[in-house]
């Protein structure tokens, strides 16, 4: 392990260990190391970063050549959000499935696995899981990263969770405090409001964070969200009546407590993301996420500058930097003393196990039942109504059932159809007669993700089973729109093994 540069003062030190940079490439840059050296503490990573499992532990490998201790960490939920495998889609079914079979025991054995993969190419802090109440299905950024929209459910699966993904020595960080699924911005773009009651909050969005703690989740996520029950005045990352008063005092929450990207609008656009982490870490935040769009050393050198200018002018108190600095350190201790190679044995296919068990499969009622349906022997038309991907999803991550359609019928073909010009449900019109031609007379597989959501992705469906009723419709995100088509397969989520569970149902590999 490296000592920290001479010539480094404490405070310079403290305001370094408090950040969580990210960067660019699969090997990490000199400026990054040397941070190191210097007292930088963490570093994320992204999928930008990451090509294989090797390639990864090879990447955490260098970083722990510069400082042992060193906190790397990862949002990877599963399901649709991945970043281990962001270019082939995830192996786990995300929470809303998960949710949907609401098997605890099952939820900590597929937390326990995704921790035991993360562990064992060097990952020891994992931003996840989200433990938002969807109660909002509008949401655009939420969604299937909910385990749903009931309290009890969200709770129940958000502690399994955290105990699985810690028990293979990844630190949970819960995410995203008080709770953004009651919301209809993305705080990618804009500042999200929520314009709820006091004890509407206590006895929904808070409950799960609740049973997060309980569990001894190790890190807490805030939200970019204003909730003026709260605070009137200040986002949850910047509100020390949210952090400190809630989270710390009321909660009894005493683990590290980490923002939310600071390069998202909904901070950088109204305080600057200097001028955000330095009200963040007054307010009781320790580490400071920025990265998912800003990744180089001048960023970093930016916000520990601007850490240490406040506290020389009284703006930060200097304790309150090093009381953060050191959760951040005690949080590098914990996973350290966790160890670094993967606990228990491998799960298997656990979450094809997982995905399987979530799909809510609707044969059309003049079939007479669930036997009536026959699966499809010759090779269809997949027509995927693509949506487009919210910011956390990312829109370089495959979804869909036509990959693993064409594994199971080969011959399978698949098109991409989006809302493009006009009104709605114009562009919906016109995507599905789009559709129609292009299938010619193979059946039709039609794909959406989030139909109650997207006007024209209805009027898609309903000009292609105006024609072409006997249509399979495949619903890969939350599934509010009444069933329809000749089978309808919800599979709640977008994950790669979701998709391939859905194949086989549709090309009777598993039985309805």
């Amino acid at each position: 392990m490296t000592t920290l540069a001479s010539g480094t003062d404490t405070l310079t030190r403290d305001a370094l260990t408090v950040l969580q940079p990210g960067f660019t490439g699969t090997t990490a840059p000199d400026w990054l190391l040397r941070r190191l050296g210097e007292g930088l503490a963490s570093v994320g990573l992204f999928g930008r970063n990451i090509t294989s499992p090797a390639q990864l532990a090879a990447l955490t490998a260098q970083l722990r050549a510069e400082r042992d201790d060193v906190l790397v960490a990862i949002d990877e939920e599963g399901g649709d959000v991945t970043r281990l495998e962001v270019r082939s889609g995830s192996s786990f079914p995300g929470n809303h499935a998960l949710g949907a079979v609401d098997d605890v025991e099952l939820t900590h054995q597929v937390a326990h696995e995704l921790g035991r993969r993360l562990a064992a190419c060097g990952v020891n802090l994992d931003w996840a899981p989200s433990a938002d109440v969807n109660s909002n299905p509008a949401n655009p950024v939420i969604g299937v990263r909910s385990f749903g929209a009931d309290t009890g459910l969200a709770a129940r699966h958000t502690a399994a969770y955290v105990t699985g993904l810690q028990s293979a020595g990844v630190a949970a960080c819960t995410k995203h405090f008080p709770g953004h699924g009651d919301t209809a911005v993305d705080s990618h773009h804009a500042l999200p409001r929520i314009d709820v009651p006091a004890d509407v909050l206590a006895e929904r969005e808070l409950v799960p964070f609740r049973a997060a703690i309980a569990a001894g989740t190790r890190a807490v996520m805030s939200a970019h969200i204003l909730v003026p029950a709260l605070d009137p005045d200040r986002p949850a990352t910047l509100s020390r009546r949210i952090l400190t008063g809630l989270l710390r005092g009321e909660l009894g929450y005493d683990g590290l407590i980490v923002t939310d990207g600071m390069e998202m609008r909904a901070i950088a656009g109204t305080y600057g993301i200097e001028r955000g982490s330095v009200l963040a870490i007054a307010a009781g935040a320790d580490a400071i996420c920025v990265g998912g769009g800003l990744a180089d050393d001048a960023i970093v050198l930016r916000l520990r500058d601007a850490l240490v200018a406040a506290v020389r002018a009284g703006e930060l108190p200097e304790e309150r930097l090093a009381d953060a600095a050191e959760r951040v350190r005690a949080l590098a201790g914990w996973a350290g003393s966790a160890g670094r190679s993967p606990g228990g044995t491998p799960g298997g296919e656990i979450g094809l196990e997982a995905a399987r068990r979530a799909l809510t499969v609707t044969p059309a009622p003049g079939l007479g039942g669930p036997g009536a349906f026959t699966a499809l022997t010759e090779p269809p038309y997949v027509a995927a109504l693509t949506p487009v991907a919210n910011i956390a999803v990312g829109d370089e991550t495959p979804w869909g059932v036509a990959a693993e359609l064409v594994h199971l019928l080969p011959g399978t073909v698949t098109g991409s159809f989006s809302a493009g010009d006009g009104t709605e449900s114009e562009a919906g019109r016109s995507a599905g007669r789009a559709a129609l031609q292009a299938a010619g007379a193979r059946r039709v597989v039609a794909v959406v993700r989030d139909e109650h959501r997207h006007p024209w992705m209805a009027s898609a469906l309903d000009t292609l089973l105006a024609t072409r009723p006997d249509t399979i419709v495949v619903e890969m995100g939350v599934p509010q729109a009444a069933p329809r088509g000749a089978l309808h397969i919800a599979t709640h989520g977008a994950a790669r093994v979701c998709g391939r569970a859905a194949a086989e149902v549709i090309a009777g590999i598993t039985g309805l």
